[in-house]
């Protein structure tokens, strides 16, 4: 199991920027799959040129969300971590161990469950990631 993320502390000015951003994230269905656990709800994020998937299970208090490893990725996990709070186990994958995430993925989990072993983040590292999603 992860370690408990760290308190989520972020630069109001920074804040404002990210929950603008998320605004402009437009948001499309993903098919169901057979491949994937029949409790996921999985949709795809697009925010200017990036594209990220994002999957959700459970609820707000018990339950978690995987997103691509990459910057809007990031940004999303940021703008939920705002709304939920800080989330009691923060992982990684690594590319290619989830087929629904072929570059890796980056997963919270607020209540029960575990997140991922491969990799460590901490919050500040995703925040800095989701910054590139402002350029």
């Amino acid at each position: 199991m992860s370690a408990p993320a760290e308190p989520f502390v972020i630069h109001p000015g920074l804040r404002t920027r990210f929950l603008t951003a998320g605004e402009r994230i437009a948001w499309n269905p993903t098919s169901p799959s057979p491949l994937r656990p029949a409790d996921r709800r999985g949709r795809i994020a697009h925010l200017g040129e990036e594209v990220a998937r994002v999957e959700e299970w459970g609820s707000e208090t018990d339950g978690g969300l995987m997103v691509d490893s990459g910057p809007l990725g990031a940004l999303v996990l940021i703008i939920v971590i705002d709304g939920r709070g800080t989330p009691r186990a923060l992982g990684a994958l690594h590319a290619d161990r989830d087929p629904a995430f072929p570059s890796g993925a980056l997963v919270a989990v607020w209540g029960h469950g575990l997140a991922p072993e491969d990799e460590h983040p901490r919050l500040r590292d995703l925040v800095e990631l989701a910054r590139y999603a402002l350029e």
